[in-house]
């Protein structure tokens, strides 16, 4: 077996734990980080509803544990087709890396960056004080609030996402991967 196809096996095993391990973490802590983030809203003086007209929530419900679930899933599906030597396994690689490449590195970048996210979707309200609120302030409580290995794991998972996903095409579109796969 190509070392290349074990690397990209690896990356795609890897990516797939982290879309497990976050999504339980947030479900698990992210009520006491909403409760946090609201506490703040309220020590400026809005009330805690503000958060979740702007759309800004860190607690996940079990419904929406699904969709990272089934990125889960279908990552390890993927990689372990990839070690068993199957074309379409390969090019269903090559689909969902690109697909994890664009959109998936949109939505795990703005978890990296999601103060500037809180800030901007504040400073477009038209609601009166909310332009003026500390979404920096707001975020940081949320974080705290869950584990400290939370944020690690988010530039992890982003880092995966984006440049793991590339190198995964890289990786199954080499000269040693293609004859493994045919």
């Amino acid at each position: 077996m190509p070392v290349a196809v074990v690397i990209a096996s690896t990356l795609q095993y890897a990516l797939a734990v982290l879309f497990l391990v976050l999504p339980a973490l947030v479900h698990t802590h992210g009520e006491r980080a909403q409760r946090a983030a609201e506490a703040v809203v309220t020590r400026q003086g809005l009330p805690a509803g503000v958060l979740a007209r702007h759309g800004v929530k860190f607690a996940e419900s079990v419904v929406e544990l699904l969709f990272p679930l089934a990125i889960c899933a279908a990552l390890a599906t993927l990689a372990s087709l990839g070690l068993a030597g199957s074309g379409v396994g390969r090019i269903l690689s090559w689909i969902a890396a690109a697909l994890l490449m664009t959109a998936g590195a949109f939505v795990t970048g703005s978890q990296v960056f999601a103060a500037r996210y809180v800030e901007a979707a504040f400073k477009k309200s038209e609601e009166p004080g909310v332009r003026e609120l500390d979404g920096r302030a707001v975020v940081r409580a949320a974080q705290e609030a869950f584990p400290a290995i939370l944020r690690p794991l988010i530039v992890l998972r982003f880092v995966l996402t984006a440049a793991g996903s590339a190198a995964v095409i890289v990786l199954l579109a080499t000269p040693a991967a293609s004859a493994y796969f045919h």
